[in-house]
């Protein structure tokens, strides 16, 4: 595993010291992870903030096979750091279905995509609904063991109903940026559409008897639902 403090990104990484100190206690980052971070942020600079937290990826990392997940749902994929994290946690024959828009960004990052992780990895490259929307239409649906959401905001809700259709029993969602860095806990009058998207999601996932919950302050905000 590579030191994490010692990538280009880790000077990017949050001040805190707290998170600091998290990531130099806990974060075990394989070398090609750390190259995707780096090369991510040497290519799209402030763009990158759109990169996964690597504590949150790890996280979900764990999450994934202590459930014994094998079939996965990746709802943006940017430059891949997480579809490549999930896919170390899963069986060799296990799989993530990655959607995004177009391989833009998935070019740079998919050089260090190392086999073991690659060969699990189905990239598809098309509106994420619709990719959604076929995959329910070719009877996938109650399929699949966990499905993370970190696309466009305004297709939000969209995503979680549509993952919830394709989740079987027992099968968890985690929805990222649930916190926005705090933007959400504002004045709902104010909120710009991202940021109301994201919070009316919150209040409907907080009543969705669907889903056992659990919103975390990892990242940006991880809304976890398993679907009952």
């Amino acid at each position: 595993m590579a030191d994490p403090t010692h990538g280009k990104s880790y000077v990017h990484a949050d001040t805190n010291p707290v998170t600091k100190y998290i990531w130099k206690h806990s974060l075990r980052e394989p070398e090609f992870l750390v190259k995707i971070r780096d090369e991510t942020l040497e290519k799209l600079g402030k763009r990158s903030i759109m990169l996964v937290d690597p504590i949150e990826s790890q996280f979900l990392r764990f999450l994934i096979g202590a459930s014994g997940a094998k079939r996965c749902l990746e709802i943006g994929t940017f430059t891949g750091y997480n579809a490549c994290s999930i896919a170390l946690a899963l069986p060799e024959d296990g799989e993530v279905i990655a959607c995004d828009i177009n391989d833009t960004f998935l070019s740079i990052g998919k050089p260090f995509w190392p086999e073991e992780c690659a060969k699990k990895i189905k990239v598809k490259l098309a509106p994420a609904v619709e990719t959604l929307d076929k995959l329910i239409a070719d009877g996938e649906s109650g399929k699949f063991d966990f499905a993370f959401i970190d696309a466009d905001k305004g297709n939000y809700d969209n995503y979680y109903e549509k993952s919830l259709v394709l989740l079987k029993k027992g099968g968890i969602i985690a929805v990222d940026n649930a916190i926005w860095s705090g933007k959400v806990t504002g004045n709902e009058a104010e909120f710009d559409e991202d940021t109301k998207t994201i919070h009316n999601l919150n209040k409907k996932i907080k009543d969705d008897q669907r889903v056992e919950i659990s919103l975390l302050t990892v990242g940006d905000g991880t809304f976890l639902c398993k679907k009952k």
